[in-house]
């Protein structure tokens, strides 16, 4: 049987860049420290918190723990009517994902249990 190309097929022997190029390894550092900055660049910049959303911070944790609780319970709700409507693989992994706020809730509880009013 004949094959249909050669092997290995013939290639233009001209290349723009050579394998070991040292501008070639160049340029792909600073791209790659463009596009993908180091920790120590990412932890160097200052923060600048979002006031889109924010807590009231005269809020008193008992507040907050109330509100958590509430948070995480209507969130429980919701999951238990989408998990209605699935089958299969979906409606376990919503099932988990129940699972874990109640866990998150339970514990919420338990922090409002312990605070000292």
């Amino acid at each position: 049987m004949i094959k249909p190309s050669p092997n290995p097929p013939n290639t233009d022997p001209i290349s723009p860049y050579e394998p070991d190029s040292k501008e070639l390894n160049e340029a792909a550092k600073r791209a790659l420290d463009f596009h993908f900055p180091s920790n120590a660049d990412i932890k160097a910049t200052a923060r600048t918190p979002s006031t889109m959303f924010s807590v009231n911070p005269e809020a008193t944790a008992e507040t907050l723990a109330v509100f958590l609780v509430e948070t995480l319970a209507s969130v429980d709700v919701m999951v238990h009517q989408l998990v209605d409507h699935l089958e299969g693989e979906s409606r376990h992994a919503l099932l988990g994902i129940s699972n874990s706020i109640m866990i998150a809730e339970i514990t919420a509880n338990r922090v409002l249990d312990k605070i000292e009013v």
